[in-house]
Order: structure tokens, then C-alpha cells, then sequence
């Protein structure tokens, strides 16, 4: 039930990785699930994780290891959490990394691991051990879209995106895939995301950057208000491009452009592929004190039941709108400069039903597989954008049977 959904971008290899994905019967329904990826040593990485403090036992080695220095390889399985495992899930964990560091002649400590899927069930070490060795001798440079596929769990397309620009003379390629579709309201990233680029870049903007990107995109997007044990986000730049190294004082602007976009398009198909999602809604907080209050507006207009299940009814029942403003805990909130707009239709002007309204105008909108709400509060000068998705039948249904 993809939103706007068509097949895939295909995605631009960048020099300096070499990817391999295979079916180690970790998941289900027998697709690939094991993910191996390898980094040139010239790279450099950023990385960000989930702050849900059940954190799974892989984003505490990655987070450990990435302390450590700069990764030779990603390690990712679908279809198992590895969350809620305790000190085997960390023994675990470990392990995985020591089986890569063995089959490709680097330290476990420039291993990061990832994993996705159930909560609460042992890591199938003999399944991920097969999966390692597979994907170890099948690495290729041209993999791009087997491993993007071998991400996913309950998500119905592969998220993949590639940009280009040019930086003297150089053509810098930046690709990325996420996986994410339900449990999805991130504290610093998707469920999982992977960013490449070519580039030469200086390790401290390389996370400036990324930290930059992020707030702007996967921090700006929520499907059911839950956050997930295992969000993480990683930045590569390999240096392939043999350009000179990206800095706060050199093209530093044109970089972080392209990596915000891409992370944004991502983040965007996330939202687009979210589990039983009908409708792709931009929530638009204008005019508010500041940034806080402006993003605590727009959240908690995304995360109501009763907003979404309007809007998968296509039902233009604003006062579900309204009565979210209104308890987002906007300390004195004049409600009477309040306007509130549905792409281009006046819902509310001066904090009641704009006079020129109609129930007719309201409903061609909620029609729309694409639709905006924007909410001017007339308080500052700062504005936030989130982008969620509607509350169908069908996110009950995938929810309820997840583990069968």
C-alpha cells in the first residue's frame, strides 16, 4: 500500500565499496537477509544511533566500535532484532564482527555490526555464521540493489537513492539505501539507513554533516510515534575520488547539500512505504517562538489517532486538527491567531471555521494520495516540517501478525 511508490532508483555504484547480500534462512519467508559490506581503507565514517535506552546489543557494539576507528566493513541481518538479548546478545554481536574481521583480514573493532526484525529472540548464529561466509567471498561493486532488497523486513520496496555534482572537475557520486516502515519515529535516524560517497572528506565534517542531515530528515519523519531499538545511520566517504578533502572551508556547503538530500529522500520513502500507509501528509508549522515549539506542534498533529485514522477515512474532520493544536502544550497559545490550511483550502482563520469553508473543499483534498497541512501560529519566526503517514486496517493487520 506504497504511497507514490514506483520501482526503485537504481543506484550509482561509488568506488572504494564492494557489497554482497544472501538468503541464510535468518528471515521467514527465505529472501536475502544477511547484508555484507566492505569499505576501502581510505574511508572515513560518521555514524548516528537510536537513544531508546533498550538499545539492541548491535548498535552497542557499532557505537563501541566506531569510537574505536574508522570501519572496514557493515555488517547488517534482517529478520532478527538481536534486541532484548542481553549479554549473549552482545557475545553475539561480537562474534558476527570477529567471523567478518576472519573472512576479510581485519579487526573485529573496524567491524560495525546492524541488525532488524523481531525484538526479544536469540540471534540464529549458525544461520549469520553461513550468511558471513556467503556474502565474504560474493563482494562485488556492482551489488547495489541485492543488498538494499536484503535490508528489508516489512517494508514492500527498497528505499535507494543516487546524486551527482560537480566539484572542480570532479564528479562526486553520493548513493544511499534505507529499510525502515513501521516502528518509525526516529531519535536520530531510520530504522536503518547507509550513505556512500565517493568523496575525500574530513572526518569531523563528515559527522558535521551527517548530524546536519539527519535533523533535517530522519528526524523529521514519524509513522506510528514508536522509536525502534535499533535505528542507526552511517556516512562513508571512501576518498575514491581522489579529490581534496572536503571541508567546513572547502565545498563544504555544496556536500552537505547533496548528503541532505539525499538522507531526505530517503526519509521521504520511508514515510511513503510505511506499513499500511494510504496517504504521504506533510505537517507544515509556521510562525511558532521557535524550532521546539514548532516541531512539538507538528508531532503532535502526526502522531494522533484520531488525525490519521481521518485521513486514511479521507474524512475532513478538522476539529481533529484543531483539538491537537491545542493540547501540544503551546504555553498561552492566542488561538485566535491560529490558521490552519489543507494544501490550498482555509480550514481555519483567527482560531475558528474559516467563513469561505466547505465541506466540499475539505474532502477533495483528503482524496489526495498527497496532502499538506500547514499551521500558522503567529507567534515568531521559526517553522518545521515532518512528514508521516495515515492509520489504516492494514497497519493493524501486519502489526498483529508481525511474529507468525
Amino acid at each position: 500500500m506504497a504511497v507514490g511508490l514506483t520501482q526503485p532508483e537504481a543506484l550509482i555504484p561509488v568506488a572504494g565499496v564492494q557489497l554482497a547480500a544472501t538468503a541464510s534462512g535468518i528471515k521467514k519467508n527465505g529472501k536475502a537477509d544477511v547484508v555484507l559490506i566492505q569499505l576501502a581503507e581510505t574511508s572515513v565514517s560518521a555514524a548516528v544511533f537510536t537513544r531508546n535506552q533498550f538499545c539492541a546489543a548491535p548498535v552497542v557494539i557499532a557505537r563501541r566500535h566506531i569510537e574505536m576507528g574508522m570501519p572496514r566493513a557493515l555488517l547488517i541481518n534482517a529478520g532478527n532484532a538481536n534486541a532484548g538479548t542481553g549479554k549473549q546478545g552482545l557475545r553475539d554481536a561480537e562474534q558476527s564482527c570477529e567471523w567478518v574481521a576472519a573472512a576479510l583480514g581485519c579487526r573485529a573493532s573496524e567491524v560495525l555490526p546492524f541488525s532488524t526484525g523481531v525484538i526479544g529472540e536469540p540471534l540464529p548464529m549458525a544461520k549469520l555464521q553461513q550468511g558471513i561466509q556467503a556474502t565474504s567471498t560474493s563482494l562485488s561493486s556492482d551489488t547495489w540493489m541485492q543488498a538494499a532488497t536484503g535490508v528489508m523486513t516489512t517494508d514492500t520496496v527498497a528505499k535507494t537513492v543516487s546524486r551527482q555534482f560537480e566539484l572542480n572537475g570532479n564528479t562526486i557520486t553520493v548513493s544511499g539505501f534505507a529499510k525502515g516502515s513501521g516502528m518509525i519515529c526516529p531519535n536520530m535516524a531510520t530504522m536503518l539507513a547507509y550513505v556512500f560517497t565517493d568523496a575525500a572528506v574530513d572526518k569531523k565534517f563528515l559527522a558535521t554533516a551527517l548530524a546536519s542531515a539527519v535533523a533535517k530528515s530522519f528526524n523529521a519523519i514519524t509513522i506510528d510515534g514508536d522509536t525502534s531499538t535499533n535505528d542507526a545511520c552511517v556516512l562513508t566517504a571512501t576518498g575514491a575520488a581522489g579529490n581534496t578533502p572536503i571541508s567546513a572551508d572547502s565545498n563544504g556547503k555544496a556536500f552537505a547539500a547533496c548528503i541532505e538530500e539525499v538522507c531526505t529522500q530517503l526519509a521521504q520513502l520511508v514515510v511513503r512505504d510505511g506499513e499500511g500507509a494510504t496517504k504521504f501528509i506533510t505537517v507544515d508549522v509556521q510562525s511558532a517562538l521557535d524550532i521546539d515549539e514548532a516541531r512539538q506542534v507538528a508531532y503532535t498533529i502526526a502522531h494522533s489517532p484520531l488525525v490519521k485514522t481521518a485521513f486514511f477515512a479521507s474524512d475532513p474532520n478538522w476539529g481533529r486538527i484543531l483539538a491537537a493544536i491545542g493540547r501540544a502544550g503551546v504555553e498561552n497559545l492566542e488561538i485566535e491567531n491560529v490558521s490552519v490550511h489543507l494544501d490550498d483550502v482555509c480550514i481555519i482563520s483567527a482560531g475558528e471555521r474559516d467563513a469561505a469553508y466547505s465541506e466540499a473543499q475539505g474532502k477533495r483534498v483528503m482524496l489526495q494520495d498527497d496532502i499538506s497541512i500547514k499551521v500558522q501560529l503567529n507567534r515568531g519566526d521559526a517553522n518545521a516540517v515532518i512528514w508521516t503517514s495515515d492509520l489504516s486496517h492494514e497497519y493493524v493487520r501486519i502489526n498483529a501478525e508481525y511474529r507468525s
